[in-house]
């Protein structure tokens, strides 16, 4: 995904905001979605002939750079392990909690045992410690199907949104549910209090989409940076 595709991909989320709450444009709403969301997951969940952002940060990926923590980059110090496993835990919780009021996909299976994770929140205001620990330990191969069911997940639920869902406020029972799921840590109230003033929409705009592109490309320049690294020592 080029600096064009990216391009491309900020004017359709800006499109998107235009037109998600309008009842005219739901369909073709719906299908842009699923189109900026296809970009920032697998190929593969949306049958892509075309090179999405992930897998370009994949391909080639060197699993010491996917670990290295902390990083040297201006805007993060933190993992590329760290970041697509945070990324996929907003997105499981925003999506099943807020939004679809059912299970996160994180406990409808050995998520936890398979990525040798024991953190169930989100990754907010989360200790060095803990992100050295993260991103020492996780499974790669696991953390990466655990995304694709993510992603998979989202797109079933948007797929099966009525317009009149899209301008619903998320209800105050399910930002409770957060806490008592510990989604979120206590010191990440302020992440609770920004989504209770979301409507769906919002929560698809940011995080569902916008979000994931943000930290796949501090992901790439991550990578970009130690890659030229390397081949300076070469």
């Amino acid at each position: 995904m080029d600096k064009w595709a990216r391009k491309r991909w900020n004017e359709n989320h800006k499109k998107l905001k235009e037109i998600i709450v309008n009842p005219v444009d739901f369909v073709f709403a719906t299908e842009l979605f699923l189109t900026q969301h296809g970009w920032l997951h697998n190929s593969a969940l949306s049958n892509s002939p075309k090179e999405t952002l992930e897998d370009a940060l994949l391909k080639d990926l060197d699993e010491v750079i996917v670990r290295q923590y902390p990083v040297l980059t201006p805007d993060t110090k933190n993992s590329i392990a760290w970041h697509l496993w945070h990324i996929t835990r907003i997105e499981d919780i925003t999506m099943n909690i807020l939004v679809a009021n059912r299970s996160q996909v994180l406990h409808r299976g050995n998520w936890l045992a398979d990525m040798n994770v024991s953190y169930l929140h989100s990754g907010n205001d989360m200790v060095d410690e803990d992100i050295a620990k993260l991103s020492k330990r996780i499974d790669l191969q696991a953390l990466i199907a655990y995304r694709k069911e993510v992603g998979r997940e989202t797109r079933n639920i948007v797929s099966s949104l009525k317009p009149t869902q899209l301008n619903m406020e998320i209800d105050k029972e399910r930002i409770e549910q957060l806490y008592r799921e510990n989604a979120l840590q206590k010191q990440s109230e302020w992440l609770a209090r920004y989504w209770s003033k979301k409507t769906v929409a919002g929560l698809l705009l940011m995080p569902a989409t916008r979000h994931i592109f943000l930290h796949l490309n501090k992901c790439h320049r991550i990578k970009n940076k130690y890659q030229k690294r390397v081949k300076k020592k070469a």
